[in-house]
């Protein structure tokens, strides 16, 4: 049955349980396509989460893949399906027949973003015709639409920000234009999600902020993403990880350990839920899982 994922969250926090979510993106060839489709959702499917989410290309460079993805997850095995939607090089009416696609396709839950910064751009432009920013798109889709919206949010402030209480100030102003809930950037101190979570609760933010769990599987691939998001990965998790970094399997036993471990203190800590950022994979979520569910 699919959903808005305002009402996931309310039922959920009714029947006093975590919702769980997984993200995917869209990829660059047919075989990932298929091994996505056909052996890694599949896979993920049947650990029962609440909803899936799909990712949209810089420049809106994957659109057609991020619709097919998304209905095919809500066609084929009935889950409720949320699609990523940037507007960073999009005018207005590209977004509107963007939404028309969606809704005509049954997807009626959507991730408002800005977007990144177009290569070579220090600060960001609009396109003519376009949004400034991701409150502009958001306020667009409550005012035009019959939607949910979600947006991101960044415990340890977005990149560009010039401090956190400017980040929450935007973030205030994003909730305000019609947000129905908000997922984290991947962390990995659990410390700096409460202490975020107390910070927007304490200017009136009251919708649920979903953490973003992004479990280390590979040293250098987490250490470039980091770079580019700048989360931090604490000292001693990153001595440890360096330590095995001979060893592929170690590291990933470490980063599957340390994500259980977040997992669980996050919901034991009241989170309303986890989103687990899966980079395409099934393994690494289906062992942490598994594992909080086996204690």
């Amino acid at each position: 049955m699919i959903r808005y994922i305002r009402d996931i969250f309310a039922d959920a926090r009714s029947a006093r349980r975590p919702v769980v979510s997984f993200e995917f993106f869209p990829t660059k060839t047919d075989e990932g396509e298929r091994t996505l489709l056909q052996t890694t959702i599949p896979a993920l499917r049947r650990l029962g989460p609440d909803f899936c989410s799909v990712t949209y290309g810089a420049g809106g460079g994957t659109r057609d893949k991020t619709l097919a993805i998304v209905d095919r997850i809500q066609r084929e095995q009935n889950l409720t399906a949320m699609a990523h939607l940037t507007c960073a090089a999009s005018s207005q009416d590209d977004i509107c027949e963007e939404v028309g696609r969606l809704l005509g396709n049954g997807i009626e839950n959507i991730l408002a973003l800005r977007g990144d910064l177009p290569k070579g751009q220090s600060e960001f432009k609009p396109i003519p015709g376009g949004f400034q920013h991701a409150t502009d798109l958001i306020g667009y889709l409550e005012d035009n639409y019959l939607v949910d919206v979600g947006a991101a949010c960044y415990p340890e402030k977005h990149q560009e920000a010039a401090d956190a209480d400017t980040d929450l100030r935007h973030l205030k102003a994003k909730v305000d234009a019609g947000v129905d809930f908000l997922i984290t950037q991947l962390f990995y101190d659990n410390r700096d999600y409460f202490a975020f979570v107390d910070r927007a609760r304490s200017i009136g933010i009251t919708v649920p902020i979903v953490p973003g769990i992004m479990p280390i599987t590979n040293l250098a691939q987490i250490k470039r993403i980091t770079s580019l998001s700048a989360a931090r990965i604490p000292a001693e998790l990153l001595a440890r990880l360096e330590a095995a970094s001979a060893d592929a399997e170690a590291v990933r036993a470490i980063g599957v350990e340390h994500a259980t471990a977040q997992c669980r203190g996050l919901v034991d800590g009241g989170a309303p839920g986890v989103h687990f950022y899966t980079l395409n994979r099934s393994l690494a979520t289906r062992h942490i899982l598994d594992r909080l569910r086996a204690a």
